[in-house]
């Protein structure tokens, strides 16, 4: 679970009721794909031949570009999810952090699922002892490529979210 039950305003567009403009959401789109494509490398190691991954970081870009739909885009997010479920570790949630960033087109708030994802897979594949100061080094990775417009609500988004993002993002 890492969708909060009651939707954050912050996170849903203006012309649907609430804050985000569409600029700041195709800066979490971005971001969620960064996030996603640093460990996209840990499902291919296992998976070479499977694009689904790969193609849902690849359709998220291209929405952003208005290339595609917001459907394509979810769907591609769905089936690179699909590419996930028979595997286990960080192959498992590599594949679950570019499904989370195909889906930020049809759901900002997305953009913390592939951020904490892609930290649990890098927890996944450390060495024995090493899982959390590597998930501390990935969240500093992370936000240190967060544009200074969503910046903060990043940030207070995690701060808000760690408990359901299996505390993830603590410093």
């Amino acid at each position: 679970m890492i969708l909060p039950k009651v939707r954050d305003p912050r996170f849903v567009t203006i012309r649907r009721g609430g804050t985000l403009t569409d600029d700041d959401h195709r800066l979490l789109a971005l971001w969620a794909a960064d996030c996603a494509e640093h460990v996209l490398g840990l499902f291919e190691a296992v998976r070479p031949d499977d694009l689904r991954p790969r193609e849902a970081i690849a359709h998220i870009r291209a929405w952003v570009r208005g290339e595609v739909t917001m459907m394509v885009s979810r769907a591609a997010g769905g089936h690179a999810m699909g590419a996930a479920r028979d595997l286990r570790g960080a192959a498992r949630h590599a594949a679950y952090a570019a499904g989370q960033a195909g889906a930020v087109a049809h759901v900002a708030a997305h953009e913390l699922g592939a951020a904490a994802y892609a930290i649990k897979a890098v927890r996944a594949a450390a060495p024995d002892g090493q899982a959390d100061a590597a998930g501390r080094r990935e969240c500093r990775w992370q936000r240190d490529r967060l544009p200074a417009a969503i910046r903060e609500l990043v940030l207070d988004d995690q701060r808000l979210r760690n408990d359901i993002c299996w505390s993830v993002f603590e410093d």
